[in-house]
This record gives structure tokens, C-alpha cells and sequence, in this order.
């Protein structure tokens, strides 16, 4: 005969309350049948646990050292329900993200953040890389999530597109910063900052400038250096909303540029592999969270 988890319950029940009466009472069964529990569970493992006077029940060493070992199952068990409970509520579990740089410098890391908060049994991994290696790392399931820069439809990933307009960014005190908006004659002369040549983002740049006198007096390969450049007074310089934003109240101020620069991303999940319940929660808050960036 083995032993079965209602006599082990019964057990420990009438350890914590002290009597046969209150131990039926927590497990919502008659006082007999807790007794008749204890009785075999005492048979089947050959041990005194309970010494009875009147109505009392006195533990015995041997169920001391016992409970002591049926507690740690319990606790156990409680946790393992409670992850459980928690995964089920989007409350727990692993995720792994990578984005292109400029979401990873700032944008992103501060939402996943907030994202934790109130999770803290949720585990993020954040790794930032070239949209072409963001795209290889979801395919192959190194990740979970993905954010890129990359227009391109892509084989075997459910892709989401985000859309942004590119703005100006420029110190509080510039001339151009009393404008409401922003228009590429405006920009007739300025020095400014551009992100590196050979990119989409910088052709897009130079389109919309192509037709106004202007000089670009340094090249970065990240918006936050363009930025970092801006606020010491180097230029100005056109960038992502989400780039912009890192470096608002210090100094800068964002203005919306009238010939618009897509400055959009999207996000990429593969469809060979189920996503968990946090990853697509995580997902959706995040495009809420960017829909804010869209003009």
C-alpha cells in the first residue's frame, strides 16, 4: 500500500491546527474521516504520530521531524502552483528581444522597464543588433522578438509595421525653435549632423534636402550620437521620434518636419514556433506604446 496524498494532508493539517476537530474543519471532511486517515497513515508507516488525551492531539517526536520534511513538499507544491499562476498571467517567464540599435538605446530598454515593474518574475534578455542579424536571430529562435529597421517583407516571420515620421532636433534656444513645424527651406545653411551615408534613413534625408543649401558638418552612425552632438552645439539634425525623445528637456526640443521621412520600424516574430502568452502580451503593450510615435 502506498502512501496517499489525503492522508499526508490530514497530516499536516492536524499539525497546523492542533486537533482532529479543526484539521476536518480546514479540509472541509468529518473529524472521522481525519481520524481514519491518521490512523492508516500511521499503520502504513509504522509510526506513533499523535499521542490522544480526551481531545487532544500531542505530536510525537517522530511527527515533529516528519512534518518538518512534509512542510518543505507543501511550500513546494504552493510555489509550483503559484508560477504557475503567474505564467498564466503573463506574471512570470522568460523573454528574449532584439532590436536595431536605435530602439535599443533607448526607447525600448526604458519600456521594457516598466514592463517588469510590477513582473518580477519575469526574466528579459536585451541584445542589440544590425536589423540583418535581428532578422537572422528570430528566424534561427534565439529570440522572441525582433525590431528592425528593414522595409523588406521576410520569409517564415510575421512582421508588424510601425510608422513614424522623422523630426528635427535642435537646442531650445535655436531661432528655429519657436516654429511650430519645420520645412526643409528652413534648414538653408545649417549646419547639421546626418547619420552615415549607404543607409535608407540618410538617402530618405537627402531627398527631401535635395533641392536647399546645406551643410552637413558631421556624419554619426547612431541618432543618440547625432543628438549627443546637437546638445552640444554642433548643429542640427533630423531623427526618429523615438531617438528625439531620449534627449527631450535636456536642452532640445523636437519639432515635426513638413516633408515627410519615414522613420518607422517593424517587429518580427517567427511563425515556425508558437509564441508564448508573454511574448504576445509583451508585443502588444509595446505596439500600443509606439503608436504614440506615429503622425
Amino acid at each position: 500500500m502506498t502512501i496517499q496524498s489525503r492522508q499526508v494532508e490530514a497530516f499536516r493539517a492536524v499539525m497546523l491546527t492542533g486537533s482532529m476537530t479543526a484539521a476536518a474543519d480546514m479540509l472541509y471532511v468529518t473529524q472521522s474521516a481525519v481520524s481514519r486517515l491518521i490512523r492508516d497513515f500511521e499503520a502504513h508507516l509504522a509510526l506513533r504520530l499523535f499521542e490522544r488525551r480526551g481531545y487532544q492531539v500531542i505530536p510525537t517526536p517522530d511527527a515533529v521531524t516528519l512534518f518538518a520534511e512534509v512542510e518543505r513538499s507543501f511550500v513546494g507544491l504552493s510555489r509550483i502552483a503559484d508560477m504557475a499562476k503567474a505564467i498564466k498571467a503573463n506574471q512570470a517567464g522568460s523573454l528574449r528581444i532584439a532590436a536595431m540599435p536605435v530602439l535599443m538605446s533607448g526607447a525600448l530598454p526604458r519600456f521594457v522597464a516598466a514592463f517588469m515593474r510590477n513582473r518580477p518574475n519575469v526574466h528579459v534578455s536585451l541584445v542589440g543588433l544590425p536589423t540583418h542579424l535581428v532578422v537572422e536571430a528570430v528566424t534561427a529562435g534565439q529570440v522572441d522578438l525582433g525590431y528592425a529597421d528593414n522595409p523588406m517583407e521576410q520569409p517564415l516571420l510575421d512582421v508588424e509595421r510601425f510608422e513614424a515620421a522623422a523630426v528635427v532636433i535642435l537646442p531650445e534656444h535655436h531661432r528655429l525653435a519657436a516654429q511650430e513645424t519645420i520645412r526643409p527651406a528652413d534648414l538653408a545653411n545649417e549646419a547639421l549632423i546626418s547619420l552615415s551615408t549607404k543607409t535608407l534613413f540618410r538617402s530618405r534625408i537627402d531627398a527631401a534636402l535635395a533641392d536647399v543649401p546645406h551643410r552637413i558638418v558631421a556624419e554619426a552612425t547612431l541618432a543618440q550620437i547625432a543628438c549627443l552632438l546637437v546638445s552640444e552645439g554642433a548643429g542640427l539634425s533630423i531623427v526618429s521620434p523615438y531617438a528625439a525623445e531620449e534627449f527631450l528637456g535636456r536642452g532640445l526640443v523636437a519639432r515635426p518636419f513638413t516633408t515627410r521621412i519615414e522613420a518607422g520600424f517593424i517587429s518580427l516574430r517567427s511563425q515556425q514556433r508558437p509564441a508564448s502568452a508573454l511574448a504576445s502580451t509583451f508585443q502588444a503593450e509595446f505596439a500600443a506604446h509606439a503608436r504614440r510615435w506615429r503622425t
